[in-house]
């Protein structure tokens, strides 16, 4: 069994996972020349503006002083910038919850047209909406506040997976739903809202 693609640690969500070699190669193919269909679910801090929907902002990798690999938006005519491309589309709105010092939030479908590393990530953050719980490029004074409201790590899930079946070129569809932290934290949000 190999990875045919990969996923940051923090994510959770639809991974693929090849069988056989030859499925292997054909599927990575896929990826490269991006005929596959990848979306994820973010929640993001703020109202996200509903007539944004398409972020092109190059992004260019760097290294901190101890290594670590970061990467952040550049601009077009920067040569060592990759493009990037995200598409954007609001899922749901959750209020403000200033009784719990929480600010408004929105879960965003977000459909990645190049894949670059932490594209999604770092686009929702220079366009001044973080990720919840993002340890690299979010809000680090909320998400220790989210840790008390049972958000412990980074609200990024990779949702559906499109790509063509290897034999038979059969497109396929998979879908994974939110995990139980991840729904819960979202459901907690909305309930809180009616009562309100």
């Amino acid at each position: 069994l190999e990875l045919v693609h990969r996923l940051d640690r923090e994510t959770s969500g639809i991974l693929l996972v090849a069988k056989k070699r030859s499925a292997l190669t054909h599927l990575q193919d896929q990826f490269r020349e991006r005929e596959t269909g990848k979306t994820y679910l973010a929640l993001v801090i703020g109202e996200w503006p509903a007539n944004k929907k398409v972020i092109d902002t190059p992004l260019r990798k760097y290294l901190l002083p101890d290594g670590e690999r970061r990467v952040r938006a550049t601009t077009a005519d920067d040569a060592e910038g990759m493009r990037s491309v995200s598409l954007v589309k609001v899922q749901k709105a959750l209020p403000a919850r200033h009784g719990l010092g929480l600010p408004a939030m929105t879960l965003l479908e977000v459909t990645i047209k190049t894949g670059r590393t932490h594209q999604i990530r770092v686009h929702l953050a220079s366009s001044g909406h973080p990720i919840v719980g993002d340890e690299k490029y979010g809000d680090f004074d909320l998400n220790k506040r989210l840790v008390k409201h049972g958000l412990k790590r980074m609200f990024l899930h990779a949702w559906r997976l499109q790509f063509n079946k290897p034999q038979s070129g059969e497109r396929v569809q998979l879908g994974a739903e939110l995990q139980d932290e991840l729904a819960d934290f979202v459901g907690t949000a909305e309930k809180k809202k009616k009562k309100s």
